[in-house]
């Protein structure tokens, strides 16, 4: 089982002034500690799972982006991108762009989008959530296309790219990794059978009956249920330790989850890297 450490919350004890410096050393003792997968959200203000909206957030890509400088072998991307945060040419372009820079460690997280205080906030359109699941899924199918060898056209309801062209191509083959965040059984579900590497959900998801809907999506559209890969969302706050963590990667493990993301609150994220890196090396032979 991989490790990843969603850096979600921000405000640390080294202060604003030191988020760069604060960042890259976690980044680089994470990596060292057997971390395999680093995570930012694609917020533009704190969400209320952290605390209240002033609170420190960065934009995505530019954070992305400063991880990869300050990482050598982690998987980096979102968890996740909201679909109507970005046009989809540019963000699979961002996606592609980072994973050249990287050297084939890119990914794109992507989900239907929900924070309509932020969005509104900012001035980005929110449509309905029928529309925005519309629109997740053609962002899809425009990102497999532009990392393909393909540069026709694109002609759905909601976008309409004239030449899907993105040079130069993607270092991870056959392209990044994508894993569609969320648990909608008639939609998400559906659209991680069709299209995706990965499906991510949170630790305290009802696992045997996302499987089985898993399941019954992969069935009807052909493909190998074996091929997914189920991740999960998790936790470290001030009562977690060592044992605790184990236990529940052991209870996630009895679901075959792959990869476990977790966040912390905690404003010293050394610990949160101690913590995961004392238990890596352990889970990873799992």
């Amino acid at each position: 089982m991989d490790l990843g450490f969603h850096l979600a919350y921000l405000n640390f004890d080294s202060g604003a002034e030191q988020l760069g410096p604060t960042l890259a050393r976690t980044a680089r003792d994470a990596e060292a500690a057997g971390i395999k997968r680093l995570t930012v959200m694609d917020h533009f203000w704190q969400i209320h799972a952290y605390g209240p909206p002033e609170l420190n957030m960065l934009e995505a890509y530019t954070f992305l982006g400063f991880l990869a400088a300050n990482t050598k072998t982690a998987l980096l991307h979102t968890m996740v991108t909201g679909v109507v945060y970005r046009e989809p040419g540019l963000l699979a372009k961002a996606v592609s762009t980072l994973d050249v820079l990287s050297g084939g460690r890119a990914g794109l997280g992507i989900g239907a989008a929900w924070n309509e205080e932020e969005s509104r906030g900012l001035g980005i359109p929110f449509p309905p959530i029928a529309e925005r699941f519309e629109r997740l899924e053609e962002a899809i199918q425009i990102a497999l296309q532009m990392w393909s060898e393909s540069d026709a056209p694109y002609d759905g309801t909601h976008y309409q790219l004239g030449r899907t062209l993105s040079v130069p191509a993607t270092v991870s083959q056959p392209r990044p990794y994508l894993i569609i965040g969320g648990v909608g059984e008639r939609k998400t579900l559906r659209m991680v059978a069709k299209y995706a590497d990965a499906s991510n959900w949170f630790a305290s998801a009802d696992f045997p009956h996302l499987i089985d809907v898993l399941k019954g999506h992969c069935d009807a559209v052909g493909r190998d249920y074996a091929t997914i890969e189920k991740t999960a969302q998790n936790r470290i706050d001030e009562t977690t330790t060592r044992d605790s963590l184990l236990r529940e990667l052991e209870r996630l493990r009895g679901f075959d989850i792959r990869a476990t993301y977790f966040s912390s609150p905690l404003s010293d994220p050394a610990r949160v890297v101690d913590l995961l890196g004392s238990v890596a090396a352990e889970v990873a032979e799992w």
